[in-house]
């Protein structure tokens, strides 16, 4: 998006603002993200503040920093987009799991699942490994699934303060409130969430080799080595259906059953939300193989812990730059 220069008295802030929009745009990104539970939506919240900005650019005084004030804007715009709609939610939360997988897939509501999004666009660049750590951990499905429990101010308010260590002060200055309503607001807010966010390392070589035998395994199909690689009481769910499973045993069943027409399908890798992820390709009657689904893994203590599929590719593939079709093996 282009933000042309409307007059000579406002060439300055004009370059400062527009400099400044795109330095932000990854944070700003990763801060719409885990108000909204959605990629795309976070997209349009970036793409609004973007634009809200450039609108009153001329009234920006300087008062505060460029980047408290797209801040407050960006705050504003998921406010008003979170105003009236249903919370995000992962499909555990919303459903029971199934053992027997009926006949006729029930799906979820439009918007009413957390969307993934792509490391790429959300994790900061150059920090250094303790702040990469926690950037990760504050955009885990879990994570932003648990935020989206919490009253969009309370949202907000645990954001800048526990995520992006803000002062509380400052955050009480861009919610336009008190101190002691943020504080009361982390107070409540933290209550909600500890379970939610516990720690997960960074993927070492233990944890990446059991990522290479799952891949290995899935592609060849071996169903029995790859329940051995989850955990007992593994989660597997598949969005935009409600339908999800509980426990290894029940995932190999699925897939050797309803699942089997995975078989044969390649793995692309990418990353998501902080974790280990793939484009799964499923083969074309036509040749080659064709978008199946994102899949995302959560990897705890040396095992599977959670497999996201993702079904809707005709969104997701393009965000996460992944090809359309994969050709024959040569």
């Amino acid at each position: 998006m282009s933000y042309p220069v409307v007059s000579i008295a406002t060439v300055t802030v004009s370059a400062r603002v527009t400099d400044d929009l795109e330095t932000y745009r990854r944070e700003l990104t990763g801060y719409c993200y885990r108000m909204l539970g959605s990629g795309f939506d976070a997209d349009d919240a970036v793409q609004e503040t973007m634009l809200r900005a450039w609108q009153a650019q001329e009234r920006f005084e300087g008062r505060s920093s460029v980047r408290v004030w797209l801040y407050r804007i960006a705050t504003n715009v998921c406010l008003d987009m979170l105003r009236g709609r249903r919370r995000r939610a992962l499909p555990m939360e919303l459903g029971p799991a199934v053992d027997a997988v009926p006949a006729v897939l029930d799906l979820l509501p439009a918007g009413s699942w957390v969307s993934p999004i792509a490391d790429e666009r959300v994790l900061p660049v150059g920090a250094d490994p303790a702040e990469l750590f926690e950037a990760r951990e504050s955009v885990r499905l879990a994570f932003v699934a648990a935020l989206q429990a919490l009253p969009a101010r309370q949202r907000a308010a645990l954001i800048l303060c526990d995520v992006l260590r803000w002062p509380a002060v400052e955050a009480a200055a861009l919610l336009e409130t008190s101190v002691a309503a943020v504080n009361s607001a982390l107070q409540r807010a933290r209550g909600v969430l500890p379970a939610a966010r516990a720690a997960q390392p960074d993927l070492g070589k233990a944890e990446r080799d059991l990522v290479a035998r799952f891949v290995d395994a899935f592609q060849r199909y071996d169903i029995d080595t790859l329940v051995t690689l989850l955990h007992d009481d593994a989660i597997h769910a598949m969005p935009p259906y409600a339908l999800w499973l509980r426990g290894a045993d029940s995932i190999g069943r699925f897939l050797l059953g309803p699942g089997a027409e995975c078989r044969g399908s390649r793995l692309v890798p990418t990353s998501a939300n902080g974790a280990p992820a793939f484009g799964q390709y499923r083969p074309d009657p036509d040749g080659g193989h064709r978008p199946w689904s994102l899949q995302v893994l959560e990897v705890v203590d040396g095992r599977v812990a959670e497999i996201h599929a993702f079904l809707d590719t005709a969104e997701l593939y393009p965000a996460f730059g992944l090809p359309d079709h994969l050709p024959p093996h040569r």
